[in-house]
């Protein structure tokens, strides 16, 4: 629990708050008569503590989006594949309390279950700490990368209106390697043009690996121009 607290940056007063969080449901039905609770009502709240910090975060920081960009962007990062993300950095899995079936099931994996653990920590930490420590982890783990997922959305875009300056350029992405463990894995993408290999990257994610290739594959293309 207390590397857990490390990664988060947050020392829990009441750390029953936090072994709740990390409680699913299959191990609190197996350990009823102990009187073991659920982290189902806090991932409830922290679902609505995320929402609300995200909706903040980008009505502060995007003053012209209209109310549908702004939505559809909030729907992005609170995502379960944005939550997944963060459980993998978090090391989640390694930390939650499952029955013994759903631990021999793979259930430490299971995407649902990590996402619905990142929410139950928030709310874990909104109750031990107030707003103000939900909020910055929220803004750590989850919303400082919105800029630089919206940064690296350029460098696609921008190879891409390149390449179209000669009709008939075929752009193709290929994953081509992935090593670390599971909760600090490191991607390879190579992007080809017309079959041959103009840029490499890596990233913590598939999507960071692409935006990185297309990056190198950019300054490969104009090198000399």
């Amino acid at each position: 629990m207390q590397h857990l607290e490390e990664i988060l940056g947050y020392t829990f007063r009441d750390r029953s708050l936090l072994e709740n969080a990390l409680t699913h449901s299959s191990y609190a039905n197996e350990n009823r008569s102990r009187g073991c609770q659920s982290n189902e009502r806090l991932e409830f709240l922290g679902d609505s503590v995320l929402g609300m910090v995200t909706a903040d975060f980008l009505y502060r920081t995007h003053p012209d989006l209209p109310e549908g960009d702004l939505t559809r962007t909030r729907a992005a990062l609170v995502c379960e594949e944005s939550l997944v993300e963060v459980a993998r950095t978090w090391g989640l899995g390694e930390y939650l309390k499952l029955g013994k079936g759903e631990n021999a099931g793979g259930g430490r994996k299971r995407p649902s279950i990590q996402a619905d653990a990142v929410e139950a920590v928030l709310a874990a930490v909104y109750l031990d700490g107030g707003i103000g420590s939900a909020r910055k982890i929220i803004q750590t783990f989850i919303l400082d990368k919105e800029a630089e997922k919206a940064h690296s959305r350029d460098y696609k875009t921008a190879l891409q209106e390149l390449v179209q300056r000669e009709s008939g350029q075929v752009l193709q992405y290929r994953l081509t390697g992935s090593s670390g463990p599971d909760h600090a894995k490191v991607f390879l993408v190579e992007v080809d043009l017309n079959g041959t290999t103009v840029g490499q990257g890596e990233g913590h994610s598939k999507k960071e690996a692409e935006q990185n290739a297309a990056r190198a594959a950019i300054q490969h293309l104009t090198a000399g121009k």
